[in-house]
């Protein structure tokens, strides 16, 4: 580990949260007695996502997860429950605060949270450097007078109240006897303010002790302390300013004997103790948390462990590789294990022949062609990563537009005479069902020419294992795809399309059940184990007749062309897409370009579009592209073309240049980025940190293969005439900074194997036991020809104990080297970060009060932190 140099281990923090439900929200206090409610996550004080609103209820289900990696240190992750109220005001039920040391508790299990009140005084986040010191100054009247001064450097990451930040210091020095109150600067729209200002406080006269050291005779210095708290000076003089939180530096931390002795070191800011009595809790949440830090070596590091699984496919038997034994290991968080084996796999170029040995030993087991590839096991859950992987864009040009249509027409679809609400007719709801169904379906089975070619790649090796083993079952070749790609992806992006991004928002529950009518006749339309009838297995009486408007050959007869299409290879491997496809949309503020001289640089909000093809942004979000000439403006109940009405910005993909975040000093304005044209930047503010990376992540995949890129940039806006980051005042001045954001959009080169390869390392290392325990059974095996002197806890088969042993020792050799390199850097992270440093801040959890000797700092001497 002496060669790993600072800089060569990067950090890596992924959260993924399911919300379940919540219950005892108690009554509203409106007519009903029920509550409109929706649930928010957030990373301290910082909202990152939130729920759908689940209406008329006390016990909300909320049933949602999202995933996404953390772009910022952060204490508390937090769960807040919101009711909206008549008026469409939001007002907090409560909360659940987990920190962030304490996640691991938690990690991969159901939990329930109670509810906590929402306290304004408990709503910190963030840090403050503070500088304190014992000062003697002789007076012009030759008095000696001792004082403490205290200086407020800066803080970071302070909390946003109502979208901004106008953060000042107010430092209390506080006896038994008075109190001294003074006060910095309002520093404007930022939460990581420079103060450094120092403030004075005089002690009480000094006297010798017996010993010639130094003492106060009139102070309780154990009674004694600094109070730093921060504010938000509130804009408006109604209302008064917002607490941000305090830190209180007990005056016996500085060593009174020793006059000009400093004390410097980052606090963590706390709430402010309240006097009023605390609420009772509002209810509970279930939740699942899986929190991960990975810290990644460089590639080297992980060179033994990735070639053993790359080797996996060659291995006779299958069972004696290393990916067998990884699916072992993993077998009940397969979905989880999935992820970084298809990545690292794909990085390698050899996923077809894993996909082609995991098949084969998985068909060889089956006696019943009708059940193929339809349980969990690690190759469908491989399989569904790589469509996930590379058929987001292929959902999005095929099947999005109708989910649109869906949503904004709202046409009665309930075919269940138990559920047809009154007024409505069900035949007339039977026929705009089957309207929907129809034009999803030849969307669908139109689309095979846009396949993904690696996804088309999987699906013919599925069908030849299949065909290899059923030679005789004419329908396998349909069955081994179609369970994938009607079951697995367009069934469920049809009953969910918020989860693969069709949508912005839920539908609501009239639309849910009417995409759920549609999802299962896909489904239904899809599943060819009898191609006789289109409704096998049926156990819903009231979708025969949706199932009947279907029973033609000539949609099974199209289903069967379309699986042909798209299990099929030597097709060209790169497809041109002339329909745009969005791949992200939301509102965000953006800075006015300044087209001429003397045009205005204010900032608006803004709709934007980002399709395949160009960046847009308009003035809302009702005014949007349409079939890329018309622009429709929606109405309550009708819809109105306008024609030749383009959005207020166009910004071809190949005219971007970079796309890298901005420094806040620019604006004194949190979560901004930038995207570099040939002539301007169009500066823009993303809603939160997370949306943030994610545009910036997406921005940068489809501009990353632009003959022009940039190699550098500049960090900082071009303000006054002059560049903030180097002051350069030629405004076509070669950035100062290279570029950082972006790979290659190639697939195979758009994967961190190195992150990917630690995920799998971690896997291993968890289930330790789990490797014993087969190493274990590789023995017994070998001793006793199979005879095993102790009943198994385990169904796996060994087919060769030798070889699995060997390559299970393989295994632990690897995992228990490399965790000992992690050791190795733990210690001297630990050892190199400091007490009291912006890294390692006082007042975290497990803090040792003799730790605080470390925070101080030599007699005038500068910081040596």
């Amino acid at each position: 580990m002496a060669g790993l140099g600072e800089g060569e281990v990067r950090v890596v923090e992924t959260l993924r949260v399911k919300i379940g439900e919540g219950k005892n929200f108690g009554a509203s206090t409106g007519p009903v007695g029920t509550r409109d409610t929706f649930c928010t996550v957030s990373l301290d004080q910082e909202e990152v996502v939130r729920t759908k609103t689940v209406e008329r209820t006390q016990s909300a289900f909320f049933g949602e997860e999202f995933q996404f990696e953390v772009p910022r240190p952060f204490r508390v992750l937090s769960f807040y429950v919101y009711e909206k109220d008549l008026l469409k005001r939001d007002s907090c039920l409560g909360k659940a605060c987990i920190r962030k040391e304490e996640l691991h508790r938690y990690h991969g299990k159901d939990h329930w949270f109670s509810l906590t009140h929402v306290d304004q005084d408990s709503e910190v986040q963030g840090q403050v450097h503070v500088e304190v010191r014992l000062t003697e100054i002789m007076e012009d009247a030759g008095k000696t007078v001792f004082k403490v001064s205290a200086r407020v450097l800066e803080c970071s990451g302070l909390a946003i109240i109502n979208g901004c930040c106008d953060p000042y210091a107010n430092v209390t020095f506080c006896t038994p006897n008075r109190t001294e109150n003074k006060k910095t600067k309002v520093r404007k729209k930022t939460t990581d303010p420079h103060f450094d200002e120092t403030f004075y406080f005089e002690l009480n006269r000094p006297s010798p002790s017996p010993d010639n050291r130094f003492s106060i005779v009139d102070e309780d210095i154990d009674k004694t302390e600094l109070r730093v708290s921060l504010w938000h000076s509130s804009n408006y003089y109604k209302f008064a300013d917002v607490f941000l939180g305090e830190v209180k530096i007990p005056l016996s931390t500085l060593d009174m004997t020793r006059p000009q002795k400093l004390h410097k070191a980052w606090y963590l800011l706390q709430p402010r103790d309240s006097t009023r009595p605390s609420k009772p809790c509002q209810g509970s949440l279930r939740l699942n948390i899986n929190y991960t830090e990975d810290h990644i070596f460089p590639s080297h590091y992980y060179d033994s462990l990735c070639n053993l699984l790359l080797k996996s496919p060659d291995v006779d038997p299958l069972s004696s590789s290393a990916v067998n034994i990884y699916g072992e290991v993993m077998k009940d968080k397969l979905e989880e294990a999935a992820r970084p084996l298809v990545r690292l796999f794909l990085h390698h170029g050899s996923l077809l022949p894993l996909i082609s040995a995991l098949a084969d030993r998985e068909v060889a087991k089956m006696t019943d062609p009708n059940t193929l590839f339809r349980g969990n096991s690690l190759l469908t859950k491989c399989v569904d990563e790589v469509m996930k992987l590379t058929g987001m864009h292929y959902l999005h040009v095929t099947i999005k537009k109708h989910i649109d249509d869906i949503c904004e027409d709202h046409k009665p679809c309930e075919i269940d005479a138990t559920r047809v609400k009154e007024g409505e007719n069900l035949q007339i709801n039977l026929e705009n069902l089957r309207v929907y169904v129809e034009r999803m379906f030849k969307s669908i089975t139109e689309s095979a020419r846009l396949c993904p070619t690696i996804m088309s790649e999987v699906f013919f090796t599925l069908k030849e294992s299949a065909i290899r083993h059923f030679p005789d079952v004419n329908d396998v070749r349909y069955t081994a795809v179609s369970g994938f790609v009607f079951l697995r992806l367009f069934a469920p992006a049809i009953l969910g399309p918020r989860l693969f991004q069709l949508r912005e928002e839920h539908p609501d529950p009239t639309t849910a059940r009417t995409l759920t009518l549609i999802s299962k006749t896909i489904q239904s339309l899809g599943n060819l184990a009898n191609s006789s009838s289109v409704s096998p297995g049926l156990k819903e009486a009231y979708m025969s007749n949706i199932y009947d408007c279907f029973a033609k050959k000539e949609y099974s007869d199209a289903v069967k062309t379309f699986l042909d299409v798209i299990s099929s290879t030597g097709r060209p491997h790169s497809r041109s897409i002339d329909t745009p496809v969005v791949l992200k949309e939301s509102l965000m503020i953006k800075r006015a370009q300044g087209r001429t001289r003397f045009g205005l640089k204010n900032f608006k909000r803004r709709w934007f579009c980002l399709t395949n093809k160009d960046l847009t942004y308009a003035k809302s979000k009702e005014l949007e592209r349409n079939l890329g000439t018309a622009y429709r403006l929606r109405r309550t109940g009708c819809t109105r073309i306008l024609l030749g009405e383009p959005p207020l910005c166009k910004i071809p993909v190949e005219d971007i240049l970079a796309v890298e975040g901005l420094q806040e000093e620019s604006f004194k304005m949190k979560n901004m980025f930038q995207v570099v044209q040939p002539q301007r930047a169009l500066y823009i503010q993303a809603n939160n940190c997370v949306e943030a990376k994610e545009w910036i992540d997406i921005l940068n995949k489809v501009s990353q293969c632009n003959k022009k890129r940039l190699k550098t940039y500049h960090p900082a806006a071009y303000v006054n005439c002059h560049w903030l980051c180097c002051k350069e005042g030629n405004e076509n001045a070669t950035g100062c900074t290279p570029v950082t954001g972006g790979v290659p959009a190639d697939i195979k080169l758009d994967i961190d194997s190195d992150r990917e390869m630690e995920r799998i390392h971690s896997f291993f290392l968890t289930h330790r036991d789990r490797l014993e325990k087969l190493e274990d059974m590789c023995g017994e095996e070998a001793v006793y020809s199979g005879t095993p002197s102790t009943p198994r806890t385990t169904t796996y088969v060994i087919e060769d104990p030798k070889t699995c042993f060997e390559t299970l020792r393989c295994i632990m050799d690897c995992i228990i080297k490399l965790e000992q390199e992690h050791i190795e850097y733990y210690k001297a992270l630990a050892k190199s970060t400091k007490y009291g440093s912006e890294q390692k801040p006082i007042g975290g959890d497990g803090v040792k009060p003799n730790e605080l000797e470390d925070s101080m700092e030599g007699e005038e001497g500068g910081s040596n932190m």
